[in-house]
Formats: C-alpha cells, sequence, structure tokens
C-alpha cells in the first residue's frame, strides 16, 4: 500500500449509507473516522441556504420543483427519502460537524437552469467566516469562474475543484481547466476516478499528490486500488469500507 497519507471524505456525508445530505448521516458518519465530510448547498427563497445535492426537490425528498423557490421552513418540513427528517440548513449541518473538527467539503451548486446563483460566493464565504470556521472549511465547485469569484470573496480559505469527463470536455479539455485552476490558485483538485486513472500522469505532473484527489470511490476492489495510488483524498459514499488506519 502506498505510504501516502489519505484523507477520507464522507460524500453527501455517506449516502449509500443514510439518506443524503441529511442530519441523521451527517451524525453517524462522524462514528467512521473520516476526516472530512462533502455536502452541497443552495439559497432559499427567505436567504437562507440549504444543504441538499439537485437544484430540484424531486428526487431526494417528498416534495418538487425548484430548491431555490422554497424557504427553509418549507423546506424542513419536506421528509428526506428514506428518512424521518426534513432539508436541513447549512448552519443545522455545521452545528453537528464543526465541533468534530472534520474538513467542511462545501460544495456550491447551480440553479435549475444549469447557472451559478448570483452572489452564492460570497454568501458562502462570509457564513464561514462568521462562524469561524475558516481554517475549517473547504469551499468547492466544478466551475473555474465559480472558483475565480470564490477566491476574491475567500482569499484566506481553501478551494477545491471537482472536475469529471464531461466538465473537462465542456471546458475546452483538462489542460485548459487546469490553466483556469491555476489562475484561480485552487488548493486541491479532486477528479472523477475513471477520468484520474486515464489522465493520471498529466494530474500527477500537474498538481501533485498532496492536491489530488479521486472521486467517488465506494467499490471494495476499487477502494483497494486507490489506497495504494498517489492520490492525497479519496471522496466515497461508503467510508465504513475503508480501513481505520488510512483515515487515521
Amino acid at each position: 500500500m502506498s505510504e501516502v497519507k489519505k484523507r477520507i471524505i464522507g460524500h453527501r456525508g455517506a449516502r449509500d449509507l443514510w439518506p443524503e445530505n441529511g442530519l441523521a448521516g451527517f451524525r453517524k458518519v462522524l462514528d467512521l473516522g473520516v476526516a472530512g465530510v462533502e455536502f452541497d448547498v443552495h439559497p432559499t427563497a427567505d436567504g437562507d441556504l440549504a444543504v441538499i445535492h439537485d437544484p430540484t426537490l424531486d428526487r431526494t425528498t417528498e416534495g418538487q420543483g425548484p430548491v431555490c423557490t422554497r424557504t427553509m421552513v418549507e423546506l424542513r418540513t419536506l421528509r428526506l427519502k428514506g428518512g424521518d427528517e426534513g432539508v436541513p440548513s447549512l448552519d443545522e449541518v455545521l452545528d453537528v460537524l464543526a465541533p468534530a473538527g472534520v474538513e467542511l467539503h462545501i460544495e456550491l451548486k447551480v440553479g435549475p437552469d444549469g447557472n451559478p446563483y448570483p452572489g452564492l460566493e460570497a454568501r458562502v464565504a462570509e457564513h464561514v467566516r462568521k462562524r469561524g470556521l475558516t481554517a475549517q472549511s473547504v469551499l468547492t465547485s466544478f466551475w473555474p469562474e465559480v472558483l475565480h469569484r470564490l477566491r476574491a470573496a475567500f482569499p484566506e480559505g481553501k478551494l477545491l475543484a471537482s472536475i469529471n469527463a464531461s466538465s473537462a470536455e465542456k471546458l475546452g479539455g483538462l489542460d485548459a481547466v487546469l490553466d483556469e485552476l491555476d489562475a484561480a490558485k485552487v488548493d486541491y483538485v479532486a477528479v472523477h476516478h475513471a477520468l484520474l486513472a486515464k489522465e493520471m500522469e498529466l494530474l500527477l505532473r500537474r498538481v501533485g499528490t498532496p492536491r489530488l484527489g479521486a472521486w467517488v470511490i465506494n467499490d471494495p476492489a476499487e477502494i483497494a486500488r486507490w489506497l495504494a495510488e498517489p492520490v492525497g483524498i479519496i471522496t466515497t459514499d461508503r467510508p465504513d469500507l475503508f480501513p481505520q488506519p488510512a483515515q487515521a
């Protein structure tokens, strides 16, 4: 096994174990020794920030329609599928995770039209800053334009860029994306495992092991493989399948 120390990050809490982005899962994932927890934010109609992955409610809740058209009170009343809790606010999630000292990987999502929400970067950065969680937080996005705005709004904080084959193609290819990420002074680059396996040499040269992450690694055989690869971060829906020494 590689001697490179791995940081294991629970994806959307640990969505293959509990309802994704739900408070129950966030509480339970802390018992699995993760180094960090990844979750997603959208703005609400009343100016709050909700933790949910999709721009619409249909897949993960009993509700329907865009997240951003609902108030936080309304979102809390919508049951997550497979659970008995509603959609949580960013503050509720931070109340659970922050005291544990884990890294907070907060992904800024886009709206139902596929475009970034205006001003979301500054809002999330200021929210984290006011709670005294700058050092503990990693703000993330797929899109260089969002990461550039995050760097301006969060100059003292850490940023992570996510890349998969589709996003790289839309943005002009992997080298072009990495050039943009360099310009945004991104701290970490997390790459979908299929693209990472194909472009490992380039990514190691451009990004380097400590800054490079693989996602989403869930299958036991894939877990064994990526624990032995020269990456610093592994994001997973099944942190329970990782050996504790890898998470220490």
